[in-house]
């Protein structure tokens, strides 16, 4: 048992440590048997990224509601989120075209709710664990233009490709005036100017402009 003390602002001045407490352990622990027992019922399945800002007359909306229409008639188990926005409008996608619609949500106070086209759901406590099971056993990875949260699951997703950590995946961004400038940044500073990265690294996302050329390169 080791014991801290802590300074006086704010901070409770006496607390006994013992490594990472053992009910967090736990928690953690089952919230990852939980999730992928929750996965194992879907085989064929496409995750969607995006802002949960976006309104249904947004043209992300309708992209995402489209490509999620489109894959589900094909079989395949939309997965996201499960909050608004991108995340509705795919979820909506494969609920209106009868598909299996499933929301993977996270527990934040007074700030996310499952959308209602979601058929199937699981919550998460923690975010790692969560991020984990929205990039477990997909076959492709769609990205809408999104916030904070979009973009870390995008590099996440792009760095366990990159060290071959999964398998070569499809990455999909849509909307290339969202895009560009963040791909651009990447290719003249960390390609061409830091060499930080390598030129076949970016092979591993694709670009387009439309649901239409997404549903060409998953063809």
């Amino acid at each position: 048992m080791k014991t801290i003390t802590k300074k006086k602002n704010g901070f409770a001045t006496k607390k006994h440590v013992e490594g990472i407490s053992l009910v967090r352990i736990s928690r953690i622990l089952s919230e990852f048997m939980s999730g992928f027992q929750f996965l194992k019922k879907y085989n064929k399945t496409v995750s969607f990224f995006g802002s949960s800002r976006a309104k249904p007359k947004n043209r992300y909306y309708q992209e995402a509601f489209e490509l999620a229409s489109w894959l589900s008639r094909r079989g395949y188990t939309i997965v996201t989120g499960g909050g608004g926005g991108v995340m509705e409008a795919a979820n909506k996608g494969a609920y209106m075209a009868g598909g299996k619609s499933v929301g993977i949500n996270i527990d934040i106070p007074h700030e996310q709710k499952l959308n209602r086209y979601v058929k199937d759901s699981i919550s998460f406590r923690y975010f790692f664990t969560r991020k984990v099971m929205l990039t477990f056993a997909s076959q492709a990875y769609i990205f809408l233009p999104g916030g904070f949260g979009t973009l870390d699951e995008f590099f996440e997703i792009t760095t366990l490709i990159q060290t071959k950590k999964i398998k070569k995946i499809p990455i999909i961004l849509i909307h290339k005036d969202y895009w560009k400038p963040l791909l651009k940044w990447v290719e003249k500073t960390l390609y061409a100017e830091k060499h930080t990265i390598s030129k076949q690294d970016m092979n591993i996302y694709h670009l387009v402009d439309t649901h239409e050329e997404a549903i060409k390169l998953l063809r």
